[in-house]
């Protein structure tokens, strides 16, 4: 079984990866040209200190990688990590090691140390997200209406475009992250 660190050694630069998306590439860029980080130069600090590296397990076409990968690259950025992305559908050994609720909901970023160990992980969104999109899935039809699929994509699209346009939601995935992760460096 292949262990973290070679699953990071053999994967795309985040950069390189957001360049080749075919799918959600303009949000992404978006959010990625929009985000400015907080002025929180403890957390960039220990983050850069720590000397860790970040691999995200993500796809291009899930939405919640088109808000945070842009916002965990800046982040990494600005403190000197590499950010590194396996993608989850090529090789589920992985994401199966990290499931959420017994699901593979993506992205989930694993933060490694110099080791290549997993330190923490954080993903695949910020609790205000969650709520958000629970409250998004609260107005859906039941499944088994024959309007389900079409409201379903309407919300995904609605979804999309609040991630895109609310700089506020930018904010908690970078709190939330720095929260999760900080007490780990």
């Amino acid at each position: 079984m292949k262990k973290e660190q070679q699953y990071y050694e053999e994967s795309k630069a985040m950069r390189d990866y957001m360049e080749d998306m075919s799918q959600l590439k303009e949000q992404s860029f978006t959010i990625y040209d929009r985000f400015t980080l907080p002025n929180d130069d403890v957390f960039i600090e220990q983050l850069k200190q720590a000397n860790v590296h970040i691999l995200a397990i993500t796809e291009d076409w899930c939405g919640d990688a088109m808000i945070n990968n842009p916002i965990i690259r800046k982040i990494a950025e600005t403190a000197d990590v590499e950010v590194r992305t396996a993608l989850r559908d090529a090789d589920t050994d992985l994401i199966d090691r990290y499931l959420t609720n017994g699901g593979r909901a993506i992205p989930m970023y694993l933060i490694l140390n110099e080791a290549g160990e997993v330190m923490t992980t954080w993903g695949p969104r910020a609790p205000e997200l969650q709520q958000l999109v629970m409250d998004f899935r609260a107005t859906l039809p039941d499944k088994e209406d024959p309007t389900f699929d079409q409201a379903q994509k309407a919300i995904y699209e609605k979804m999309r475009a609040q991630y895109v346009e609310d700089a506020k939601l930018w904010n908690y995935v970078y709190e939330s992250f720095k929260q999760k992760v900080a007490p780990s460096l």
